[in-house]
């Protein structure tokens, strides 16, 4: 288990290159000649958090960064993401949908003469999207933050079209890992839908897990997901800093399957993945776990046993580390300017798939 963040950084990037799998590479400091303003539009249209780990590139870029909500009914008092609803857009150079969800299609219906990226920013399901054949046309640049999250993205999308791997904007400061003894991670999921977005199953096999780990004597951390209900959670050490920090504290993470899984197995934490028979995830949010249960009764031992996984599928699952906001906003910017996709070899889709 690698422990130092440039030993597990060398074995992530070698490994990438030792499968044939293909990162856009370098990082994009050229300014335009004028700022941007990008406006995003997201699956959960009120969610910020997937776009607030974008906000320090931006102001380094002095673009504008706006996220595009239906009203302000589900923004709070100090949100550091800049929103806005469509009418009050006046200027925009690009727009970036992160899905074809409802929300984000109408969007791109509405500024239908705006350049349109589309970036996998969280997971999704690999089932063609309802509403994706809405989007399809206009289908030019496409983002993912790992190449087994690209194949996932073109198969949710409905596409064969190419698709620039950037990494993850989260990946960019992975801390060193250094678990202190008996502490579990407990990555939680949502445990009931609202205005922003959907629940997860899985949630009372997780809260029970928690419990028969802390009746063994483990020290419980959870590192909650932004929209989950605290207070199932505060018999716990609910963590103050971002679920990956977190994660450099632990000796293993359990937690239902989502997007932080592969940035926790970058940290060098395993993991243990809570199924249920309701929960649809992508395969390779399933292959960073040492395990997965469905029953809380396997905790225990799968947590003291967990191990990360080899490094082709980390690397595979996670894409390159470092330099990724800057990488992203390189392909936004060409986008907006009217460039063509760089390439290179670094995509997947179509038949070039590793």
């Amino acid at each position: 288990m690698q422990s130092s963040g440039v030993s597990r950084r060398s074995v992530l990037l070698g490994a990438a290159g030792g499968a044939g799998l293909a990162v856009l590479g370098g990082t994009a400091h050229a300014r335009p000649p004028r700022p941007l303003h990008v406006v995003v539009a997201t699956n959960e249209p009120w969610g910020t958090y997937h776009v607030q780990p974008l906000l320090g590139e931006a102001a380094r870029r002095g673009w504008r960064l706006t996220q595009l909500v239906p009203d302000l009914s589900e923004i709070e008092p100090g949100e550091p993401v800049p929103v806005a609803t469509p009418e009050q857009v006046r200027h925009a150079d690009l727009l970036v949908v992160t899905g074809a969800g409802e929300w984000p299609v109408r969007c791109a219906e509405r500024f239908s003469r705006l350049p349109l990226a589309v970036s996998s920013l969280a997971y999704l399901g690999p089932a063609e999207a309802e509403l994706a054949h809405r989007l399809r046309r206009r289908l030019k640049w496409i983002t993912s933050s790992s190449p087994a999250e690209g194949r996932a993205f073109a198969s949710y999308l409905g596409t064969h079209r190419k698709i620039q791997v950037v990494g993850s904007p989260q990946t960019d400061d992975l801390p060193e890992r250094r678990p202190e003894p008996g502490v579990v991670l407990v990555a939680t999921s949502v445990t009931r839908p609202d205005g922003t977005g959907g629940a997860a199953p899985g949630t009372e096999v997780l809260l029970e897990s928690a419990e028969r780990l802390a009746a063994e004597g483990k020290h419980i951390l959870v590192g909650l997901h932004p929209r989950e209900d605290r207070s199932l959670w505060d018999r716990y050490e609910i963590s103050d800093v971002p679920t990956v920090r977190a994660s450099a504290r632990a000796e293993a993470c359990i937690g239902i399957p989502g997007t932080v899984f592969p940035l926790i197995a970058a940290v060098g934490t395993p993991l243990v993945g809570v199924t249920d028979p309701a929960l649809r995830v992508p395969d390779y949010l399933l292959d960073v776990c040492s395990s997965t249960i469905a029953d809380a009764a396997r905790a225990v031992p799968a947590v003291t046993g967990a191990r990360l996984p080899d490094a082709r599928t980390l690397a595979d699952a996670v894409g390159p580390v470092g330099g990724s906001a800057a990488r992203l906003l390189g392909a936004w910017r060409l986008a907006a300017l009217g460039g063509k996709p760089v390439h290179h070899g670094n995509h997947v889709g179509g038949e070039q798939v590793a």
